[in-house]
């Protein structure tokens, strides 16, 4: 079996590169499609995808494979090892040419995530961790949040879902912001740069498996939105609703998160 330190390396060097192909297409042309209700395809995720691959698989088959943008043949579940990954993070915001999109790589070891990275290369942000050993921004360490309440607190949601959610009404007192891809969110928590994230859509391991490590590592929680662990490498791959946030003010989102649910479900 490879040596960790190594697939550390590999894939940190595969994500840089991962990072030009983005930029590539991101400052020219590039084409996009719908492959499913509100879900948008373009050439570089795709592209993306088969790069990264080719980089961090080896011959022997060791590491099994998950990507959005490939057929899952089920074998990850009998691996130790698995390869979780979201070519583009973000795709409506990447083919609006937004500059808030990620290339995220994580590596599953027993089902949980040993390293990950999160790049945005539009601005030139490579977020990293790895299990016991912090993360990183460009080289500078992260400390998520220590705001404890919520009228100190900004959170950050997505602009489509505050449309229906109306997160504001949910979190009077806190400041609520919307910017896209969910594991640039997610890793904005980590930095402080935001004390936490809620959302009640659905994600799927490759959206969050890599920005899940950061912020872990930066000392923050992520849970379902209901304040349930998250668990990878599962049949179903689906997460109904996230809450992140620093240590301190993760129960409280997840119970105002909570107690809105059930108010909606009652209704």
């Amino acid at each position: 079996m490879r040596d960790v330190s190594e697939l550390h390396r590999i894939a940190r060097n595969a994500v840089a590169e991962a990072g030009r192909i983005a930029m590539r297409h991101f400052e020219q042309e590039t084409r996009s499609w719908q492959k499913g209700p509100g879900q948008i395809l373009t050439d570089a995720d795709l592209e993306i995808d088969c790069f990264l691959r080719d980089a961090l698989l080896d011959e022997a088959g060791e590491e099994a494979w998950l990507s959005e943008e490939t057929e899952d043949d089920g074998s990850r579940l009998a691996r130790s090892r698995v390869w979780v990954v979201d070519p583009i993070d973000g795709t409506r915001s990447f083919a609006e040419r937004k500059p808030e999109f990620a290339i995220c790589v994580a590596l599953l070891e027993h089902n949980e995530p040993l390293f990950g990275f999160v790049f945005n290369p539009a601005k030139d942000e490579f977020f990293e961790g790895r299990r016991g050993y912090g993360a990183q921004c460009n080289g500078l360490g992260l400390l998520a949040s220590q705001v404890t309440t919520m009228n100190e607190a900004s959170i950050v949601v997505s602009q489509g879902e505050n449309r229906r959610r109306r997160f504001g009404d949910m979190l009077p007192c806190a400041s609520i912001s919307t910017i896209g891809s969910l594991a640039y969110k997610l890793v904005l928590v980590a930095a402080s740069r935001f004390d936490g994230y809620l959302s009640w859509r659905r994600s799927h391991d490759w959206d969050i498996a890599a920005a899940h490590l950061i912020l872990s590592e930066a000392g923050g929680l992520l849970s379902d939105a209901d304040g349930i662990a998250i668990r990878y490498n599962c049949n179903d791959l689906r997460h109904e609703g996230l809450a992140a946030a620093g240590r301190f003010l993760h129960p409280s989102l997840v119970r105002r998160s909570r107690d809105r649910r059930e108010a909606v479900q009652s209704s």
